[in-house]
């Protein structure tokens, strides 16, 4: 009897030191397999939709977000120059862009959300490139798509982008996200900026924003900020070559 006791014992101890062995060996193999470790395994992404990203360091989409920031340094300066000085502000274009933005100011939370992504969407008519420019994909500035009156899905989404971060949204808190609509095909950009922890989406051919968990028929292809064009890890379905805007 002892002897089975002590035999049963001896058995449990093994028992429990080789399931405390494997813990870090099965919490290994989940961190190979979600790599690159084990915490990224328990934090979700904080871009919208709370899928991972990874930064592209060249391509189409990169290289035409460096072209609009390249221009964007020139709009931003004649928009502080007639911010500073109003009157004597020789841009209609300045000028109505920053009503937009003084509107947004003069709200806060959603509200200053929901303000700039009406007037933008009420100040520019639908239109494509191809009808525009004679080319199929151009991205254009917000001053701009102003003074041309028209312009298709990006061209609000940048529009809104610069709108929104000079009426105070955090630069953390500002995406432009590109989606694929797996449904009809084709691609189609919107702002997504985040409120109290969530990402609303701020869509040309709505008033009403979406946060991102609501969106079903769209499938999230690339994200862009401040800092560059991201792809999602998880969107397969299209190519960074294969962007094609579907919305207008």
């Amino acid at each position: 009897m002892g002897n089975s006791l002590r035999s049963f014992a001896l058995r449990a101890v093994m028992l429990g030191f080789g399931l405390a062995m494997a813990a870090p060996i099965a919490e290994l193999n989940a961190a190979s397999l979600l790599s690159p470790g084990p915490a990224s395994v328990l934090r979700k992404s904080t871009e919208p939709f709370g899928l991972a990203t990874s930064l592209l360091a060249g391509g189409g989409l990169h290289d035409k977000w460096l072209g609009v920031q390249r221009q964007l340094a020139d709009e931003l300066a004649q928009l502080a120059a007639c911010e500073n000085d109003r009157a004597g502000c020789t841009s209609p274009e300045a000028l109505r862009f920053l009503a937009i933005v003084d509107a947004g100011r003069a709200r806060n939370g959603r509200a200053r959300l929901g303000e700039i992504n009406r007037a933008i969407n009420l100040a520019i008519r639908p239109g494509s490139d191809l009808a525009t420019y004679g080319e199929p994909d151009v991205w254009a500035t917000p001053l701009a798509t102003l003074a041309r009156g028209s312009g298709d899905c990006e061209d609000y989404a940048i529009a809104k982008f610069v709108a929104l971060g000079k009426a105070g949204i955090a630069s953390e808190d500002l995406r432009i996200v590109v989606m694929h609509d797996v449904l009809g095909g084709g691609d189609h950009a919107v702002v997504a900026a985040r409120l109290d922890g969530h990402w609303l989406t701020l869509d040309n051919r709505r008033m009403a924003m979406i946060e991102d968990s609501d969106i079903r028929s769209f499938r999230p292809t690339f994200v862009i900020d401040q800092n560059g064009v991201s792809r999602y890890v998880d969107a397969p379905l299209v190519t960074e070559a294969a962007w094609r805007p579907a919305g207008r």
